[in-house]
């Protein structure tokens, strides 16, 4: 008899299980699917009675029934169910053995008899993945996306005696994204949510209020599986459609053509939406145009006018070779091992045996998959090499592209040569003689490790504030382009290999992409003066010097972040260990300001990235381009694709559908507090997503007269006009000491004087133009309200008589506590003073905390007592003695109250990135 039955006696385990309305179920399939189905069936309590799935095959058996046998469930292995149309005695008898009450079938090659079908009190439930009636049959993904749909989807519906025919218990759909494969959709979809289908279904027949929808035979289908023969490519046709063809015949069968007299297979397909790169023609037989062989793949094109991308190629034989090395692939020579690679080959021969355990020997020509291996050895086989090849990180796509065993060994060897490096990425620059150098900058969406217009093609003009002209246009990303990078993003977390990555290679990545920073950071000072206004000198100390140390800072951490044991009572006479783990939330937005476009990038993103998450980043729309450049950088660095999506456009647009998305985890913010403020709702009402804010301050600085009144005039004046006054923690309001208030004014109005206002490049300049147009006239307004309440304008409050958006530093005086000039932040060079009387201490801590402000504060004297009373009354957080503007990445960064919450830099910083899972277990 072809079956084999469970133990006697049944451990249960312990878990959640709830036997109220539950059933006893037979689960006929096979596959990790079924596995799942299983494991998930018996944590909510139903009873499986029996597994009924395929015979081993090469000694292995189906993951289904080893999840069964482990668990004492009866496993049955039935090579068929029926021969010449009629059930098999033995097989019938062992499956009513069972008394199901229900058969569930998650996924079957096999055919079941109706007998069996209708055996149960309940009948059977099978997945099918499909929105029935639209594809049925066994090939359904495939034709959603040959038929180019724009929705997929599975179906869980009661069997009958048709094909796929019966009546719908539920569905559920998804959008098919424009790039999506089989693969995608089953990982990204199918497969989770599949699962939790079929156990919903179960339980709603189990409580008596499962549907039966009968289904419409409008628009019903039925395609056949393809034949490889089918599955030539017609040319004629547009590029989406031949690109739909490929992606639907992914694998299996393969979409293929004619060139140069034998059957080429193309697979890896994404639609063009950049430029044409440039390349070599390759003859297509019934093609109209020739394709293009570029260093990224093979360019293809339609009928209408527009590309494709295929990034492999598989000859008859079987070899697959990347489409780039088309030309060159016959004239690849044997590499000679050294004695350290020979000891890398044997440790991977070994590896093979203990996975193709039905082979006597490997030799030279033993291929992988001829030989019996599933896409699950393929894991297998690149995580075992991982563990014991010292970290090597090869892909499953290595594997299939070098099935026999000498042809993988060579591959692996240029790996680790690194000589099979991935194609370079293609950027369309606009590029400047500027500064005595050229400066590259991109300017597209960079999503999922490409560079790419925005969907809709959208772009806009990001200005140069010096002279009002034009840098360049930027593509204006679409709500469907932040899908997109999300999507990317998720996939590279939980499929990808940075979610696989030990955490010391994550910070060599890190360390790396530091690295090239500090080398090309003459370009990104140039850049971030072109787009920002910043000073030259002070972005390539500042903007650009603390990016490269951020980054440095938070590699080190990356191996470095630990959970702790606790000692908890103890549940006797057992014992119990309790400990915590730090783990990545996921995928991350981050929406940066216009003030310090790459250090603000840097600050967020580091710590995100130390922390194993993957991001999304939108910088601001007037400042997109450091962060543009940086995105290439990243991909130089060696980053995963999609581990790092930079997403320009509006704040209204981009900005708001990153607070709303389902998918993102955690969304960092600096940026005023009314938006703060919208952005915090949002998160809360999609998915109560974890947020961190860096929002408005008015920051209080406190001039004592016993201070060093040189010290103070000079670190007061960079306490405001710091950045041109655009900068966070500028301090907003000046509390000077009656007795020192008029040499300070005159001081700092003599200094002002001094002061080079003009192009940020220029290297004598110490002040550059505002941010854009729209900021210098509201300083303009914020002066304009300041006199007419009645505050003294000693020195500037005008816009500066030149092309660009340029203002005079500006100092008021007499200001008093209800105006508008005390409780507003400006943002800008505009010093507001306030005196106080002489040593009224506490007096001056009560008007400096009047504000619900809380982000950074300062106090000069020479009192050590005086300062540390003052620096713990002030409410802010960052306190100032003696100095302005020092911040450093190892010192944690944030306000109070309506400064907001969370922390930039420091260890902390780590904290907002992640979250804290407790585990006790008993032994």
């Amino acid at each position: 008899m072809l079956w084999r039955g469970g133990q006697a006696l049944r451990r249960f385990s312990t878990g959640r299980v709830c036997f109220k309305n539950k059933l006893k179920v037979a689960l006929i399939g096979q596959s990790l699917f079924g596995q799942e189905v299983y494991s998930h069936l018996c944590k909510e309590g139903h009873r499986v009675v029996g597994v009924f799935t395929v015979p081993d095959k090469d000694g292995k058996a189906d993951p289904l029934a080893l999840a069964a046998e482990k668990n004492g469930t009866p496993v049955f292995k039935f090579p068929r169910w029926r021969v010449k149309g009629k059930t098999i005695k033995e097989v019938a008898e062992a499956y009513r053995s069972v008394g199901a009450e229900l058969n569930v079938l998650p996924f079957c090659t096999q055919f079941i008899p109706m007998d069996v079908i209708d055996g149960p009190k309940h009948g059977s439930i099978i997945y099918h993945p499909s929105i029935l009636p639209r594809h049925r049959g066994a090939s359904a993904i495939n034709w959603t996306l040959i038929m180019g749909d724009k929705k997929a989807g599975f179906s869980v519906f009661w069997a009958d005696d048709g094909l796929d025919t019966g009546p719908i218990l539920l569905q559920r759909s998804c959008d098919v994204e424009p790039n999506d494969t089989v693969d995608a959709l089953y990982n990204r979809f199918l497969f989770p949510e599949g699962i939790k289908a079929m156990v919903e279904a179960v339980q709603l027949i189990a409580d008596g209020k499962a549907p039966r929808i009968p289904q419409s035979e409008e628009g019903a289908t039925y395609e056949g599986i393809q034949k490889k023969e089918n599955a030539k490519i017609s040319w004629n046709q547009s590029a989406e459609a031949l690109h739909n063809w490929i992606r639907g015949h992914d694998k299996v069968p393969g979409a293929w053509a004619e060139i140069n007299g034998q059957v080429v297979t193309f697979y890896g397909s994404s639609l063009l939406n950049s430029s044409i790169p440039p390349g070599e023609p390759l003859e297509i037989k019934g093609a109209e145009k020739p394709g293009l062989v570029t260093k990224n793949g093979l360019v293809l094109f339609g009928n209408d006018g527009k590309a494709l991308m295929v990034r492999n190629l598989q000859f008859e034989d079987g070899k697959m070779i990347p489409a780039s090395q088309y030309f060159s692939s016959g004239e690849m020579s044997v590499v000679e091992l050294t004695a350290e690679e020979v000891k890398v080959a044997e440790t991977i021969k070994v590896i093979w045996a203990g996975i193709l355990s039905n082979v006597p020997a490997i030799e030279d020509s033993t291929d992988f998959f001829k030989s019996g291996a599933s896409s699950m050895d393929v894991a297998r086989l690149v995580e075992e090499i991982r563990q014991k090849c010292g970290g090597l990180q090869l892909q499953n796509e290595d594997v299939y592209m070098a099935t026999k065993f000498e042809d993988f060994i060579q591959k692996v060897v240029r790996k680790l040569r690194g000589e099979d490096q991935e194609a370079e990425l293609v950027v369309d620059y606009v590029s400047k003689e500027i500064n005595d150098m050229t400066v590259k900058m991109p300017y597209q969406c960079f999503i999922n490790g490409q560079f790419t217009d925005a969907e809709d093609g959208q772009t806009y003009d990001t200005i140069n504030p010096t002279d009002g002209s034009t840098i360049c246009k930027v593509s204006y990303a679409s709500l469907v382009d932040v899908d997109k990078a999300v999507a990317a993003a998720k996939d590279a977390f939980e499929n990808g290999e940075w979610g696989r990555m030990n955490a010391r290679d994550r910070g060599r990545l890190m360390y790396r992409l530091a690295d090239l920073m500090e080398e090309k950071q003459e370009e990104l000072a140039t850049i971030e003066a072109l787009d920002s206004g910043a000073v030259y000198t002070l972005a390539l100390k500042t903007h650009i010097g603390m990016s490269v140390q951020t980054f440095r800072y938070f590699a080190g951490w990356c191996d470095k972040i630990q959970g702790s044991t606790i000692p908890i009572n103890q549940a006797r006479p057992n014992r119990n260990l309790t400990f915590t783990k730090k783990e990545p939330l996921g995928v991350c937005a981050i929406i940066i300001p216009w003030n310090y476009p790459l250090m603000m990038l840097a600050w967020k993103s580091a710590a995100c990235l130390a922390a194993g998450n993957t991001l999304v980043l939108k910088p601001a729309q007037v400042t997109p381009l450091t962060a543009l450049k940086f995105a290439e950088l990243s991909v130089k660095a060696g980053f995963p694709k999609g581990v790092i999506n930079i997403i320009p456009g509006s704040g209204g647009v981009v900005g708001q559908h990153l607070s709303e998305h389902p998918d993102i985890r955690k969304l960092g913010f600096t940026g005023s507090t009314l938006i703060g403020k919208q952005i915090m709702k949002s998160c809360a009402m999609s998915n109560l997503k974890k947020v961190s804010l860096e929002l408005g301050g008015k920051s209080p600085l406190i001039i004592f007269s016993d201070c060093e009144l040189d010290k103070a005039v000079r670190m007061g004046m960079g306490a405001v006009f710091f950045n041109k006054g655009e900068n966070c923690i500028a301090a907003g309001r000046l509390f000077v000491e009656e007795s020192i208030h008029d040499e300070f004014v005159t001081r700092v109005v003599e200094e002002i004087k001094k002061m080079k206002i003009g192009d940020p490049l220029d290297r004598s300049t110490d002040h550059g133009p505002q941010n854009h147009k729209a900021h210098l006239e509201k300083l303009l307004q914020y002066c304009e309200a300041g006199v007419k309440e009645g505050a003294t304008l000693v020195y500037g409050g005008r816009q500066v008589q030149r092309p660009g958006f340029f203002m005079e530093p500006t100092v008021f005086t007499d200001v008093e506590d209800h105006m508008y000039l005390a409780k507003e932040e400006s943002f800008g060079p505009i010093m507001v003073i306030s005196k106080f009387q002489n040593g009224d201490v506490d007096g001056v801590l009560q008007r400096a905390n009047n504000t619900e402000y809380g982000l950074a504060s300062g106090v000069f004297t020479r009192d050590i007592n005086k300062a540390m009373y003052v620096s713990e009354k002030l409410e802010a957080g960052t306190v100032f003695i003696n100095t302005y503007n020092k911040t450093d990445v190892a010192a944690p960064f944030g306000g109070f109250k309506q400064s907001g919450f969370g922390k930039d830099l420091g260890e902390e910083a780590l904290n907002e990135y992640l979250k804290t899972k407790s585990v006790t277990l008993e032994y």
